[in-house]
């Protein structure tokens, strides 16, 4: 197989996600906007919740991850009854991370929306940032099985080789957010005029709906998707193939939510440096998020032909498809940096807060382009590393570092010294580049090679 064709593989994969991530963080930038006009404390009081919530969904994320690393190396074997019982062990975990989490959110609230409220400013209040985020956290809990749902039979469909469907159902799914953020934040057309509380409840209405549409699409096309038959008659799992998707998925699990965990403390950190840096970074994530969807789609797809390569035991086919999409998603990105670079003193204009935040927002924007590149090719290493089931290697290499190496790092630079935000900011960021170096030794020396389905029985179509 050569370039050609593994960029083909990867693209027909990736491109729908690419759609799908992109548009949805194009919605979710049009409604940071829409928040945005309601003032700084309600578009920060949103991104705050929508930081903790991303510790959640990067839970979910790692939880199904393990089986789906079975899924794709089962489909790649051919064993339907194998695909099925990674996507039982997907939802029953789901279940459990989905009630797990809105009982810590609801119990830990005042204390986790408090930990990002530092300093004082004479033209943000607090008080109000606290009210907004606690009322947009309360009704935004209620969308999170509708998200557990859809994360399963997306991931299943993407880990089977069908990234359409999810694009489709979660373009229907933005189009119906966007049209009821309009009507529900400013009382559009009759509707009644909620603010935060509006755009909570437009996006909980568009996750069911997402839910909804993925559910009866494969439903429909179950003669395709052949792991959908007799699906849903139990959740009961082989003992021997769910004990073994647990010990994979334990590492895998702990490395999302520390990562994510990891992510939101260095926020914090960052919050020290005052309200306006919070709302600063909160507009640069929001742009540089719409860009991002190229090199997270690229690693998934990574992820995928890797894993169904090991599964089928080709692995030099699998150690050429990283080292192409690798170094692919390092040129895109690059490319992208430049795009992000020219609208960084543009982007922050669109919101109605203060120059000094408009200023932040344009220099986080800069920095984090400059990093685009090494964040591609370490997404690549990262999907890589975790194709072949080796997730206590994963582990060890992401959330471990961070914890370990960049959270401390942060730690003692917010604390200990009076050093600049920009100038801390792009330190912490440059520890990235050390990850790079250890990913790469470890894929040069193999330790990710890895067929987990070998010794699990092939099941007919029909079983």
């Amino acid at each position: 197989m050569d370039r050609k064709d593994i960029l083909k593989r990867a693209l027909i994969l990736a491109v729908p996600i690419m759609i799908q991530n992109g548009i949805s963080n194009a919605v979710g930038l049009v409604d940071h906007i829409m928040v945005g006009s309601l003032g700084t404390e309600a578009m920060t009081a949103v991104s705050i919740i929508t930081q903790l919530l991303f510790v959640f969904m990067l839970a979910l994320f790692g939880g199904m991850s393990g089986p789906g690393i079975y899924t794709a190396q089962f489909y790649g074997q051919g064993n339907v009854e194998g695909v099925r019982a990674s996507v039982r062990m997907k939802t029953i975990i789901g279940m459990v991370i989905t009630s797990v989490g809105i009982v810590i959110l609801l119990i830990s609230e005042d204390g986790l929306i408090g930990l990002y409220l530092h300093g004082e400013s004479e033209q943000i209040d607090s008080t109000l940032m606290l009210a907004n985020a606690k009322e947009y956290l309360h009704i935004m809990l209620l969308g999170l099985p509708a998200m557990a749902v859809t994360q399963v039979y997306c991931s299943t469909l993407r880990e089977t080789g069908d990234s359409v469907k999810p694009m489709a159902a979660g373009i229907v799914s933005v189009i119906t957010d966007v049209v009821f953020n309009y009507l529900l934040i400013y009382g559009s057309m009759g509707f009644p005029k909620l603010g935060v509380t509006g755009a909570a409840i437009a996006t909980v209405i568009a996750r069911y709906l997402e839910m909804t549409v993925l559910i009866v699409w494969t439903f429909i096309r179950r003669n395709k998707h052949l792991f959908v038959k007799g699906l849903w008659r139990t959740l009961k799992v082989p003992g021997e193939i769910g004990s073994k998707i647990v010990i994979k998925t334990i590492p895998i699990f702990f490395n999302e939510f520390l990562w994510a965990a990891g992510l939101a403390a260095l926020t914090q950190c960052y919050s020290t440096r005052g309200l306006e840096v919070v709302a600063g970074i909160n507009i640069s994530n929001v742009l540089c998020n719409l860009f991002n969807v190229v090199f997270v789609a690229l690693g998934y797809a990574v992820g995928i032909l890797a894993g169904q390569s090991l599964g089928a035991g080709e692995f030099e086919r699998a150690k050429k498809e990283s080292r192409v999409l690798t170094v692919f998603s390092g040129l895109a990105c690059a490319v992208l940096s430049v795009a992000l670079i020219a609208l960084s003193g543009v982007f922050p204009q669109l919101y109605d807060t203060t120059g000094e935040v408009r200023e932040l927002a344009s220099s986080f924007i800069v920095m984090t382009a400059l990093f685009f590149p090494v964040q591609g090719v370490l997404n690549s290493v990262y999907f890589t590393l975790r194709s072949g089931g080796k997730t206590l290697v994963t582990f060890i290499f992401d959330s471990v570092f961070t914890m370990a190496i960049t959270l401390p790092l942060a730690l003692l630079l917010c604390f200990a010294t009076d050093l600049p935000i920009l100038e801390l900011y792009i330190i912490i960021q440059s520890v990235d580049i050390v990850k790079i170096i250890i990913g790469a030794v470890m894929i040069r020396k193999g330790v990710w090679i890895n067929n987990l389905t070998e010794d699990e029985p092939l099941m007919s179509e029909g079983s």
